[in-house]
């Protein structure tokens, strides 16, 4: 074969990787404030590994998998008296309400223990019972309700996993139109983090994540994530600190900082961690990789020009998961938009980074 038609298909294979660039909403970025150095050795991209932007075996995301039916079922308030075998799931089950929400009305806390003829209030809301695999996303798609509502009302808390046959209470979305509510629906960093996961059926465990995007677990898998941050955070890239975290001057909120880079500036992880989310489903962001790290720590990497990891995927600090970009509307240059979050709060990175 001769070299011509042997560097046709790598070059493909290169360009299959690279995120399209978006039409840019142009804004008057902020001076330069602080700069980063050079690392001693950057790493080498490594053309293998460079996937399109949002790819998983099927080409679609873990809240597109599993389609939710808006069967919620209206629950009256109540009083109920416990009897002889009961337990608060069984009461549950009788009433429509969640256990959850049962609790959390009577003062209960865990174990849960009743007792024969205790008098529980039954609260009143739209409940809707959770099928397997189905996501927070895809339930609040299916309802036309903001996730984080939702995750408010339930007191939903870390790792955020439902579990088949959960009653989630779904808040009532006021006078609009179910069509209409959906047809304004739009994922934040916060839905994917805390929405994002396939829910566990009974007795079933999280999977434990692959070490290669070569290996990828498939949408449908429920990803263990770390329990603890194992490692203190670094910086993603080497460069210029050009918006800084909170209010802009056009009375914006930045949740993170931009960093300008050189087209094709290595990403790196800021610790160790899984790869919660990695795609394009944020258009302000573009190229986007969400990593989770224990504690209820995230970071988040946006305007990635390549994506190097896969959903389910372990990173270790400093390892490279994309390449830099200036894709995303709110991107008109090579930058890296990046997010420290502890639980669903956004916070400054600049005081939880090395000095340089």
């Amino acid at each position: 074969m001769g070299r011509r038609a042997y560097l046709l298909p790598v070059a493909l294979m290169l360009l299959s990787g690279c995120i399209p660039r978006m039409a840019s909403e142009r804004y008057e970025p902020a001076p330069p404030e602080r700069t980063v150095p050079r690392p001693t050795a950057t790493p080498t991209p490594r053309p293998g590994l460079q996937l399109e932007p949002g790819t998983i075996p099927n080409g679609q995301q873990s809240w597109e998998m599993r389609p939710v039916t808006p069967d919620a079922r209206e629950v009256p308030a109540s009083t109920y008296v416990v009897r002889n075998g009961d337990s608060l799931r069984l009461i549950a089950v009788k009433t429509g309400a969640g256990s959850e929400a049962i609790a959390r009305a009577n003062g209960l806390a865990p174990p849960y223990t009743i007792q024969p003829g205790q008098r529980l209030q039954i609260p009143a809301g739209r409940y809707h019972i959770v099928r397997d695999g189905e996501t927070g996303i895809a339930i609040a798609r299916a309802y036309g309700v903001d996730w984080g509502r939702v995750v408010t009302v339930n007191y939903l808390e870390e790792p955020y996993i439902l579990r088949t046959g959960q009653r989630i209470l779904i808040p009532d979305a006021g006078p609009e139109t179910l069509e209409q509510r959906a047809a304004r629906f739009h994922l934040d960093i916060d839905d994917i983090v805390t929405g994002g996961q396939p829910a566990l059926a009974a007795n079933q465990r999280p999977r434990t994540p692959t070490t290669s995007p070569s290996r990828p677990l498939p949408p449908t898998a429920t990803v263990a994530t770390p329990a603890r941050l194992s490692t203190p955070f670094q910086w993603p890239v080497q460069g210029t600190v050009v918006k800084r975290f909170g209010p802009g001057a056009s009375g914006e909120v930045n949740d993170g900082i931009k960093i300008a880079v050189p087209l094709d500036t290595p990403i790196l992880a800021a610790a160790d961690g899984v790869v919660a989310y990695a795609g394009g489903d944020i258009p302000a962001l573009g190229g986007l990789v969400i990593l989770r790290h224990g504690d209820a720590w995230t970071t988040v990497y946006g305007h990635a020009g390549q994506i190097l990891v896969r959903r389910g995927q372990s990173v270790k600090r400093g390892q490279m998961i994309a390449l830099s970009g200036n894709s995303g509307f709110a991107a008109d240059r090579p930058e890296v938009h990046f997010e420290i979050r502890q639980g669903r709060t956004p916070v400054d990175p600049l005081p939880r980074l090395p000095a340089r």
